[in-house]
Order: structure tokens, then C-alpha cells, then sequence
């Protein structure tokens, strides 16, 4: 029988013995990523480069400011003011408020109000990493606001559009929504387990190394479990690396145009492209990748898969080839290999760190793929 995964970049699943990709009995299934949670000292300067990038500002205090895209729910990032810029962590959407409470109960925790806009409840956790992760239901979805029309297609087997041209307006992509984000981490299986176990999420496609498939994977895109309901391929991506921290979050737009034509408008204003454009294989978005002032990589994509809970992980080696199926070739930016001292004290922390999955092996076969 086919399977979604039966191409030349997957194989058709996991073996006897390697891990299911799921949970037998989860404590709560979140339902989704709701927002991402950063600090950074200059809000004015984060707020002029989230225009620019697509996001519509849904509310601003002194220390805080909540960014939106066009779809009706919750925003979907919050940037706080902080002395240095960094990733402070996600925030996921459970179904329904008895969720909260039966997480809370099963972690020792507490159900809190959450500091969101239209209110809400929370729970506050901690993942194996060390990432604080929030588990919310938020009492008040913000309006939907007017999106960018998608552009109307000629084909070979169909032309709707005639006597009228294409003139795409150089603006901003329009965000829709966040789509995922992707995490670094040097105790991947157990922060994977712990995903699976605390939050109910499963595995779409598991990459491993080439000649250490033995000793597990070593990185899986991961999405929200919605029964029969199809969900993104992935909500959450981490990957094992010497490091714990943020790699980037992506967020749909309507289609290739407003990717095409946002980059354009953010290349005109100085921004710098990480890589694309071009199309994923797992997950198979279309995609562009960007950093913002303060270095943090986003992505707008577009088209991207959806699953249902019944189709299995995919298994494949991990390569920096295997990223996309066209695009340009992939950079040392967005692979985050550019040598530095940072990377060389990361590296160095981690051979040293007993309590890790990092070892001198695995860093080389690691480095292997990131060049092949």
C-alpha cells in the first residue's frame, strides 16, 4: 500500500524495535502552538521589523508587545522587554480548560491566569531541555482581519484567467498564522518522549544519521494529534545538536507570490535572507527564510502537508541535500555551521557533558550530513 512517505527521501517507516513516534496514553493532546514568547531590549525596533515582515501589531504596553496574524484566534507572539534578546519558549493551545486542570494535577502545577489579551488560563512547565513551555486556553479569540487574496492561475488544463494581467503589490507578505517552530537540543530522546507523553503529539518523519540509525534519531518534525481532523505536518521540529536553543518558527501566508513579493519588500528595506526560496521535503512547504535585527531566523511559508493521526512516521537519513526538493543550495547561515567561538564553546560543553547524547561520533556524523 502507498504511503504518504513513499518517495525517493523517505522510507516507508520505522523498523520492529525503533520508537513508535506517539504515546500510549498521553497525559492531555494539545491542540496547537498558540504563540512563541521573546525578549528583546528595543520593542520599537522589533515592532518596525514585524510590519515589515507581515505580522499586525494586536496589542502594545510599556513592556510588551503582542503580534498577530490575519486569522481569527490568539496572537502569536509576545515580545517582552528584556536586557538581551532571546528565546524564552512556546506556548501551546489545550482543547479545552478541564485539559488544564487534568495537566496540572499530573505535573504538580497550577492553573494560573494567563497575561494574554481577552484573558485565559495557564499552566507553566519545564521540558527536559530546560525551554519553559506554556499550556493555555485562551477565553477570547482576537477577529479575523483581511487577507491577501490568493493570485488566480493559469494552467495547461485550465486557464480561468483572461484579458486580465498579474501584478502582485510589492508589500509585506500578510501572516496568517504561526506555523512551527524548531528547537536545538543535546537530550533530543528525552525531550522527544517527554512531548509525546505530557503534551500527546506525534511524529510525522524521523531523520537519523547515516551509519547510526542503531542508536536512534536524531531529529523529528512533529505534529499536533487531532484524530481524525488533518493537523500540519509539524508544530514542533528539534533536532540533537551540542546546544539547547531557538533555530526558527515559520509562519503561513497565502501563497508563492506573497512569499515572493514579501521578500522582495523586506530585501528593499535591508533585511537579510537566510535561504530560499525554494520547497521542503518533509513537510513539503513552500518556504524563505529570514533574520530579523536581532538574529532570530523566521520563515514564511506556504502549502504545506497535512495528517491525519493515522499516518505513521517516516524514516530517512539526514542530509543537507534532503532539505529541499528545489530551491537554491542550502547556506551555512541557516544550517547554523558558520565557525565561530560561540559554536566551538557550545561543541566543547557538550563532549565534556555526561548528562547529553552528544559524543564525539555523533558530532562527526553530524557535521558529515550538514555537508552532504
Amino acid at each position: 500500500m502507498r504511503t504518504a512517505h513513499q518517495d525517493l527521501h523517505s522510507e516507508f517507516g520505522g523498523l520492529r524495535h525503533e520508537h513508535a513516534g506517539r504515546a500510549r496514553n498521553p497525559v492531555i493532546k494539545v491542540a496547537d502552538l498558540t504563540w512563541l514568547e521573546f525578549e528583546k531590549p528595543d520593542l520599537d525596533r522589533a515592532a518596525v521589523f514585524a510590519r515589515d515582515f507581515g505580522f499586525e501589531v494586536a496589542a502594545r504596553e510599556p513592556d510588551a508587545l503582542w503580534l498577530r496574524g490575519t486569522f481569527e484566534g490568539p496572537p502569536c507572539m509576545v515580545i517582552r522587554r528584556g536586557r538581551s534578546s532571546r528565546f524564552i519558549g512556546p506556548a501551546f493551545r489545550a482543547a479545552e480548560s478541564a485539559d488544564l486542570h487534568r495537566l496540572a494535577r499530573a505535573t504538580g502545577r497550577d492553573v494560573r491566569a494567563a497575561d494574554v489579551p481577552g484573558g485565559g488560563e495557564v499552566v507553566d512547565l519545564l521540558d527536559p531541555s530546560g525551554f519553559p513551555v506554556r499550556v493555555v486556553h485562551c477565553a477570547l479569540a482576537l477577529p479575523a482581519l483581511p487577507e491577501q487574496v490568493p493570485l488566480t492561475l493559469n494552467f495547461g488544463t485550465g486557464k480561468p484567467r483572461t484579458n486580465a494581467t498579474q501584478r502582485p503589490p510589492r508589500e509585506p507578505s500578510r501572516i496568517q498564522r504561526l506555523g512551527h517552530v524548531v528547537l536545538e537540543t543535546p537530550v533530543f530522546g528525552r525531550a522527544l518522549d517527554w512531548y509525546l507523553e505530557t503534551l500527546g503529539m506525534i511524529v510525522s518523519d524521523f531523520l537519523f544519521l547515516d551509519g547510526h540509525r542503531d542508536r536512534g534519531p536524531t531529529m523529528a518534525f512533529i505534529r499536533c494529534d487531532r484524530g481524525t481532523e488533518a493537523a500540519d505536518h509539524h508544530t514542533l521540529a528539534m533536532h540533537l545538536g551540542p546546544g539547547t536553543g531557538y533555530v526558527h518558527s515559520a509562519y503561513q501566508v497565502t501563497d508563492l507570490d506573497s512569499i515572493a513579493a514579501g521578500g522582495e519588500y523586506l530585501a528593499e528595506r535591508g533585511y537579510r535572507r537566510s535561504w530560499g526560496i525554494g520547497r521542503h521535503v518533509q513537510g513539503s512547504q513552500l518556504f524563505d527564510y529570514w533574520r530579523d535585527p536581532d538574529r532570530f531566523m523566521l520563515e514564511h511559508f506556504a502549502d504545506g502537508d497535512l495528517f491525519s493521526c493515522d499516518v505513521e512516521p517516516g524514516w530517512a537519513p539526514m542530509s543537507a541535500s534532503g532539505l529541499a526538493q528545489w530551491g537554491p543550495p542550502v547556506t551555512r547561515d541557516f544550517l547554523g555551521t558558520d565557525p565561530s567561538p560561540a559554536l566551538v564553546r557550545r561543541l566543547v560543553a557538550a563532549l565534556r557533558d555526561d548528562d547529553n547524547e552528544i559524543d564525539l561520533a555523533r558530532l562527526v556524523a553530524l557535521k558529515k550530513a550538514m555537508s552532504s
